[in-house]
């Protein structure tokens, strides 16, 4: 039998080549498991043995799994193992929970990887592969795993379904070491006659996709309730989806189209068009397209166990309205919870997504995830064609879809709506007595101060892994994406206290709304993108803070966002039990927006707050901090006691129209300008 250790890098063995069974070669090594009979699936039961016989003969490492007390799967294989999963739809999602339970109640990890070898080639491979993600991220014994991306697993759900005709030529036909790159082209969904296009390159970005599926992994809102009952979750769930729109309208901005408009009703036709050229190789399915100005009906889908009328949608919305506006939610034994002032938010996020942790489910509803199906069955509603949901049913590639920030940008603004009844800040807490900051700069090698440079780069990306029954050996493809030039910030502060310390928040917005005027600071608010925030040392008089853009709050590496099993992998002890959970971040590349060919005007705010009211007291010895503001800290307390988005999360106070009247003195705003240029960095790979 395998040594602990060896079995928890062996569950790894299981993201491997999906579809092909567990019993064939895994890894470099060439893995193989030797299974029990009564494992495996009823396709190859009666040829077990002749089966294992072969494929173990070309094994490079042989691994004995444990003959358990198998778990009762039940319904969870009523997902069809050449079916697409969805964890918007209730069903799936209950079944998923289900699974997560048996694998977090296994023993021990030998235990946990026989059931796992036994549910993998018995359940749908795709909700495998969430279920074992969720249970080895909180899990004690294997929090120290590192997670593959699941780019690695399902690159079908990533990458234009015709690039892997030409990767099967590639990987079949050209040997090992002599393979090139396989290029996406930048414009494979739309052209330019279509206006949405100008900002696919945000929508269907790798990395910003795996952001979202990845937070979903570390946030799930469904299943045992220690996983999903993490600190200030709905509060989270409202924040990082508020900055993606904050993000997507500032880019939208620097392509000349006005901010998204809020999908408010959900009986008009749908006007943006969207065809995702994706095919899901699992289920041999393309994802459907959504023609132009289709309109979404009731739903009456028996194979998803989904009945449900848009007057349900409606009265959910109105009764989430009434509650913000009553100042106060009621549960199911009919208690009634103070929306607070700062509490409030985090309430409204679990009620509004909706997850386990919603205040009373059965009456507020499950308006977020319901609005995603949807908007997901609008070409079948009642299944009468036997087809899936489209890209926006499924939270890997959701954020492709042109729909999903109209849906989202209502979203935020049933926030808003609370954030509107709260009382604004007043100016004792916004200032820092004493603190002044007298000039910020941006300074990025080759360009004049205040000015960021942006481009095109390309990257590679080893799919082999997610390629099942190919030839073994390495299969590029070559992505192009908006990169910048990397920048400091240079922040000169004058302390007129003791030496004390601060928190300091930068944020960017655009300088003039799509009419090219001044923004009122009630709309220009909502437009901030969080930069970076960060803890200063102020000593008494002149001080000079230096900051690079690489070390944002917001941020991780790309080497992170695409990492394999091999690359940049942290030696033992703590630093690796965060490395997973590090996989959550916003990808370093989209940190900064597009900008315009003649520079686009924006407003580059900082400020400086009283770290003794920011300030959570915990130890994070180890712990990953390096994107806390969308992701939190694993297993520790959100590290800033200011509600999320501070200052911009509220209506201003009386007399304030501007953003410079918005300003004390421990803020400062300076004009800067991103500049464009239309060229082309070839190749960066992650290997």
């Amino acid at each position: 039998m395998s040594s602990a250790s060896n079995s928890k890098n062996h569950l790894l063995l299981l993201y491997d080549r999906p579809q092909e069974p567990v019993f064939v070669a895994k890894g470099d090594k060439k893995s193989v498991f030797k299974v029990p009979n009564n494992y495996l699936s009823d396709r190859y039961k009666p040829l077990g043995v002749a089966l294992q016989s072969r494929f173990g003969e070309e094994a490079g490492e042989e691994i004995d799994v444990k003959n358990i007390s198998l778990p009762n799967l039940g319904d969870i294989t009523s997902i069809g193992r050449h079916e697409n999963f969805s964890l918007f739809i209730p069903k799936h999602r209950r079944l998923a929970a289900k699974l997560i339970n048996i694998f977090l109640g296994m023993r021990n990890v030998d235990d946990l990887l026989a059931c796992c070898v036994y549910a993998r080639d018995n359940v749908n491979p795709y909700l495998f592969n969430y279920c074992l993600s969720v249970c080895l991220l909180h899990r004690e014994d294997t929090r120290d795993l590192d997670l593959p991306s699941i780019i690695h697993s399902f690159p079908d759900k990533y990458v234009d379904s015709s690039v892997f005709t030409r990767a099967r030529e590639e990987a079949t036909i050209v040997p090992d070491g002599s393979r090139t790159p396989i290029e996406i082209p930048r414009d494979y969904t739309a052209s330019d006659l279509e206006e949405e296009h100008r900002v696919a390159y945000f929508r269907e970005d790798l990395g910003i996709n795996l952001h979202h599926w990845h937070w979903h992994l570390v946030y799930p809102f469904d299943g045992p309730r220690d996983v999903v009952n993490k600190n200030r979750r709905g509060e989270l769930f409202f924040y990082m989806h508020q900055q993606i729109i904050a993000r997507y309208n500032f880019e939208r901005l620097c392509n000349y189209l006005k901010r998204t408009e809020r999908l408010l009703n959900l009986r008009e036709p749908i006007k943006e068009a969207y065809f995702p050229k994706l095919d899901s190789l699992v289920a041999s399915r393309s994802y459907p397209a959504r023609v132009a100005n289709q309109t979404i009906s009731n739903l009456n889908r028996e194979v998803d166990q989904i009945h449900q009328d848009i007057d349900d949608m409606e009265r959910w919305r109105d009764r989430i309205f009434a509650a913000i506006h009553q100042g106060y939610v009621e549960t199911e034994n009919g208690q009634r919870v103070t929306l607070t002032e700062n509490e409030g938010i985090d309430i409204l996020g679990n009620m509004m997504e909706s997850s386990i942790l919603s205040p009373n489910r059965t009456f507020y509803g499950d308006y977020h995830n319901m609005g995603h199906i949807f908007l997901s069955y609008i070409h079948d509603p009642d299944h009468r064609h036997l087809e899936s949901f489209g890209v926006i049913g499924d939270s890997t590639t959701a954020m492709r879809d042109p729909v999903f920030y109209r849906w989202h940008a209502h979203i935020d603004d049933i926030f808003q709506e609370f954030k509107a009844t709260i009382p604004s800040y007043p100016v004792d807490q916004l200032a820092y007595q004493g603190v002044t900051i007298n000039s910020i700069e941006i300074q990025s090698q080759g360009s004049p101060a205040n000015r960021i440079s942006t481009f095109w780069q390309q990257s590679d990306v080893d799919l082999s892994r997610g390629m099942d029954f190919q030839p073994r050996g390495p299969v590029f493809v070559r992505f192009t994406h908006l990169q910048h030039q990397e920048f400091n910030y240079r922040i000169t502060v004058n302390n007129q206290g003791g030496s004390r310390m601060g928190t300091c928040r930068i944020f960017l917005a655009p300088k003039f709304d799509e009419r090219g005027n001044p923004w009122l600071f009630r709309d220009q608010k909502n437009m901030f993108i969080e930069l970076d925030k960060f803890p200063v040392n102020l000593r008494s008089g002149q001080n000079t803070i230096t900051r690079s853009s690489m070390q944002s709050s917001v941020t991780i590496p790309f080497e992170r966002s695409f990492r394999d099993w091999d690359t940049n992998r942290p030696q033992g002890g703590d630093q690796l039990a965060q490395f997973n959970f590090c996989g959550c971040g916003w990808p370093h590349h989209m940190l900064i927006p597009k900008g315009t060919a003649d520079g686009y005007q924006c407003q580059l705010f900082v400020m400086i707050s009283n770290y003794t009211n920011d300030h959570i007291e915990q130890d994070t010895t180890g712990t990953c901090n390096d994107a806390f503001s969308f992701c939190g800290l694993k297993d520790r307390l959100y590290p800033d006691r200011r509600s999320m988005g501070y200052p911009f999360d509220r209506t201003p106070r009386e007399g304030v129209r501007t953003l410079q009247q918005f300003l004390t003195p421990n803020m400062r705003v300076q004009d800067v300008v991103i500049q464009f240029t239309n060229r082309t960095v070839r190749p960066r790979s992650n290997n």
